[in-house]
């Protein structure tokens, strides 16, 4: 399938595609949060996204995609960054990854077409579960926190 070609391409090319992905990320005002993190750590994240974009696509189960986003929002959650930054960073990435298909004319006919159409719906699928998984481990990590410092002021308390 050509769709997969193009993935294949996407991989190859992960390193290429990183520094224009991290930029949009760095100087968003939507994402103001992640301008303060480390460069090799956002650089690391977007470029783990394009490189290995076809094997969570290949893998037909979420579990790749659950562990790794869950994880993610986890973190993020960790390092305060609000829950809007953490799905807009994601949402930039997808943008940027689309553009650069676009930007590259995949589809030079109608035959081509189709096969674009086909990785763009999958882009969107992986990107649309990444976002869901990235949330959930943001409200999991916020709700071990809370729970966390509940019990934490009731000790407070009870020493008084």
């Amino acid at each position: 399938m050509l769709s997969d070609r193009w993935i294949r391409m996407i991989e190859a090319h992960a390193e290429e595609l990183t520094p224009g992905a991290e930029k949009d990320l760095q100087s968003s005002p939507r994402t103001r949060s992640y301008h303060r993190l480390p460069a090799g750590e956002l650089q690391h994240r977007v470029y783990e996204v394009y490189r290995h974009l076809g094997h969570w696509l290949e893998e037909k189960t979420d579990y790749a995609i659950r562990r790794w986003y869950r994880e993610l929002g986890a973190t993020r959650c960790a390092e305060n960054i609000p829950l809007s930054e953490v799905i807009w960073a994601l949402v930039l990435t997808k943008y940027y990854l689309w553009d650069c298909i676009r930007l590259a004319g995949l589809a030079g006919s109608a035959v081509e077409l189709y096969p674009q159409q086909e990785l763009d719906r999958l882009v969107g699928y992986f990107f649309d579960r990444a976002i869901y998984y990235a949330a959930d481990g943001y409200e999991g990590e916020a709700g071990r926190r809370r729970e966390s410092g509940a019990a934490r002021s009731v000790a407070q308390g009870q020493a008084r």
